[in-house]
């Protein structure tokens, strides 16, 4: 049988109509790519496909760099509660607290009833070459006005620092005096230090408070451990309370003072990022000195690095309460324009292997950034029992039983006290009316407070100044109505946030933190570790089956230290 004709045409007119249906295609896609996406496209294509539609199609004019500004931190913030972006105006004070200086004028100063009030200035720096003194008044800066409510931390930080070498004319009002004096501050380099006190807590004990971990604080603990050896210290506490966090090497570079040669400090892995190990390298010069460690709930990161491998080596005893629990590692990546973000890429375990990082769900930062709330109303602060371990359990070198999942839970857990804690302290201190007190009493009687040479000095003269009755006087004006019973109560907490205050204002932050000490029952406990010959932990027996080696009664509360408002510039 002959083919078909039309059979042997099917082919050729099947191929026609392909090349017709690509070139129509082809011109639908051309000309209306505009109104739809591509059909096949990855998520980050998708992303920059959307901006320039936005940019280009949207009913209004579209700020695309504030957009990005706003929609980085929700997409970082759905990974984990501490990937996070900075923009390029913010990388600057974002990074200044971990570098050892900054471009300024060289003054601490707090904002009062909308002006700048100098709290001190910094010795030798520009500020104070420049002439201005504690208790001036800034009410402009090169030229113009400078009070009300334009003024503002950022706002003053931002008119204020500045690249070295450059000039700003600032205008104060000095105590006492109505005309505006002028003085022209040469900007320079102002030290930013992460080691606050040392000094001798006893003839025998060294003391060192560090406040952070940044790019000089080894350096910093070497100065400062050369300073107790001249006094013949032989036991050592290093107070790591509310210290933040910081840097990773500084944290391993301080450890490795303290530990003998290859011992595990930490180490550092994830999905990206292979496992690093630090170790020891023997070159410690306080090898065996006894040490004893100081933590609570604001203790974070490279602060939980330190107190973690001094546990699982057993090099020292942590007393406290439990840390924070993070143990996450952040890369910083710079992105062109100045902004950067620090990105998750490893989490950090103890010599143990136990990783310390709080559990989370990601995108929901709500209940991780209220963790510590929930671990005040379930007890955890007043007893050592409320403390839940999430983690399994791991040993330490000599077998004591160590948890993860949440934080260095110490050896000797220190409760909080509220025995004299009474709801007109809670108010009197919350609401900064203390601090604002002791600002302006120390401005009032500033040359007589400032005749003082020494902290014991100034402290055995506010003694008998009666500032709580002052500071109730005033607060009743201010509308916190005076509460007689409840002040007699909490007659000893006011009058050390009080003093303390005013101490601070006059002196510097290590006379302050000092004058705290003094009554603080942590301190109490690490010193009676020394007397006991206790610092270095030993093997557990029956008893410490869980790792604990002790309790302690309680603690003053450290109200105070979370309500520091001053700034530096």
């Amino acid at each position: 049988m002959k083919p078909n004709k039309s059979n042997r045409l099917t082919p050729l007119l099947m191929a026609l109509c392909v090349v017709i249906g690509i070139l129509v295609g082809t011109f639908y896609a051309n000309h209306f790519s505009g109104n739809r996406l591509n059909i096949i496209n990855s998520g980050s294509n998708r992303l920059n496909n959307l901006l320039h539609i936005i940019d280009d199609q949207y009913v209004d004019k579209v700020n695309i760099d504030s957009l990005v500004d706003k929609a980085i931190p929700q997409i970082l913030a759905d990974l984990d509660p501490h990937s996070v972006y900075i923009s390029a105006k913010d990388v600057q004070q974002a990074t200044d607290d971990l570098k050892g200086s900054f471009s300024g004028v060289g003054i601490e100063f707090v904002i009062r009833d909308d002006t700048i009030r100098v709290q001190g200035v910094v010795k030798n720096g520009p500020a104070e070459q420049a002439g201005i003194l504690a208790g001036d008044k800034i009410v402009s800066v090169d030229g113009k006005p400078f009070v009300g409510k334009v003024v503002t931390n950022s706002e003053a930080m931002r008119r204020l620092k500045g690249p070295k070498d450059t000039k700003v004319k600032i205008g104060v009002v000095r105590y006492g005096q109505k005309k505006v004096k002028q003085f022209t501050i040469t900007r320079g380099d102002i030290p930013q230090k992460s080691i606050s006190a040392a000094y001798m807590l006893d003839e025998n004990t060294g003391y060192i408070k560090i406040k952070n971990f940044g790019e000089n604080t080894y350096p910093e603990l070497l100065i400062a451990l050369a300073k107790l050896s001249q006094e013949g210290f032989g036991n050592l506490v290093i107070d790591l309370r509310d210290n933040t966090g910081g840097y990773l090497n500084s944290a391993v570079q301080m450890a490795n003072e303290f530990l003998p040669k290859n011992r595990l400090i930490v180490y550092t892995e994830g999905r990206r990022s292979p496992r690093q190990d630090f170790k020891s390298d023997g070159r410690g010069s306080y090898q065996n000195i006894p040490l004893v460690v100081l933590i609570n709930e604001a203790s974070a990161s490279a602060s939980e690095i330190f107190a973690g491998a001094m546990q699982d080596n057993d090099r020292a005893t942590i007393i406290g309460r439990r840390s924070f629990g993070k143990g996450l590692v952040q890369k910083q990546m710079d992105f062109p324009d100045g902004s950067m973000i620090r990105l998750t890429v490893a989490r950090y375990y103890t010599p143990s292997g136990r990783c310390i990082q709080k559990p989370y769900v990601s995108g929901d930062n709500q209940d991780y950034e209220e963790d510590l709330i929930v671990r005040y109303q379930h007890g955890e602060f007043f007893s050592q029992d409320s403390i839940k371990h999430t983690g399994p359990a791991y040993h330490t070198v000599i077998g004591r039983t160590v948890y993860g999942g949440g934080g260095i839970t110490p050896d000797i857990f220190i409760p909080e006290d509220t025995v004299d804690y009474t709801s007109y302290f809670k108010e009197a201190a919350m609401s900064g009316l203390i601090l604002q007190f002791a600002f302006e009493y120390t401005d009032k009687y500033r040359p007589k407070l400032s005749s003082f040479e020494t902290m014991p000095e100034l402290s055995a003269y506010l003694d008998k100044q009666n500032t709580v009755d002052k500071f109730a006087s005033y607060a009743d004006k201010k509308g916190l109505r005076r509460r007689n019973l409840l002040i007699k109560k909490s007659h000893h907490l006011l009058e050390r946030f009080i003093n303390s205050r005013i101490i601070y204002n006059i002196m510097d932050e290590e006379d302050w933190i000092e004058y705290l000490n003094l009554d603080d029952n942590v301190i109490k406990a690490a010193l009676d570790v020394f007397k006991n010959n206790a610092a270095f932990p030993k093997k557990p027996n029956a008893k410490q089956k869980d790792g604990v080696t002790a309790r302690a009664e309680q603690i003053v509360p450290r109200t105070e230290g979370n309500l520091v408002a001053y700034s530096i510039a």
